[in-house]
């Protein structure tokens, strides 16, 4: 298991979402319309703001007033807050409130990508990026298979490979455009 995953700026947010399997959950779910370092700082925000992260807490919080407060935890705080309070209902009714076992109770890949599926604001791309980090920086082998051909977070193992990862990201995306543009 890593001691920091290389996802933002601060060592502290680093350090949290590779120790703490809800605060690594609650990034996945705001790594959306953000930067990655906004994203994954949101958890350790939630965390010195609510005085703790576990699937307890971010059910029984009015997170909304939390993600609004300044600086906002994302920039769309309403509609993350939801997703966050959902998940952390989710985690606490389907797996006692420990979020490692979305993965840790998966007998194989179907199992894991059913259990990760069936998180709320998960989707097929962050399966596959969830499962590159299970697979890559943790060691889940249910995950292998989930991982994807193209580069994803799991191979960001400092910060000089996050940027790496950002640059190859936004040169993928103009690319698309391109193409989708027709030029």
């Amino acid at each position: 298991m890593p001691d920091r995953l290389y996802f933002t700026e601060s060592d502290a947010a680093n350090a949290l979402i590779a120790a703490d399997p809800m605060a690594l959950l609650v990034g996945f779910v705001l790594d959306q319309q953000v930067t990655v370092q906004k994203a994954f700082a949101g958890p350790l925000e939630l965390k010195e703001r609510l005085g703790g992260i576990d699937a307890a807490t971010l059910a029984s919080a009015d997170l909304e007033a939390v993600f609004r407060d300044k600086p906002a935890i994302h920039r769309f705080p309403g509609s993350m807050a939801r997703r966050v309070h959902d998940l952390a209902v989710y985690v606490g009714n389907r797996y006692d409130g420990d979020a490692a076992r979305v993965w840790t109770d998966a007998a194989d890949t179907d199992a894991l990508r059913a259990n990760l599926l069936a998180l709320p604001g998960f989707g097929e791309m962050k399966v596959k990026a969830l499962g590159a980090v299970l697979a890559k920086r943790f060691g889940v082998d249910a995950a292998r298979e989930l991982v994807p051909w193209h580069p994803t977070l799991g191979d960001v193992d400092s910060p000089q490979a996050l940027a790496d990862y950002q640059a190859a990201k936004r040169a993928h995306k103009a690319e698309w455009s391109k193409a989708r543009a027709g030029v």
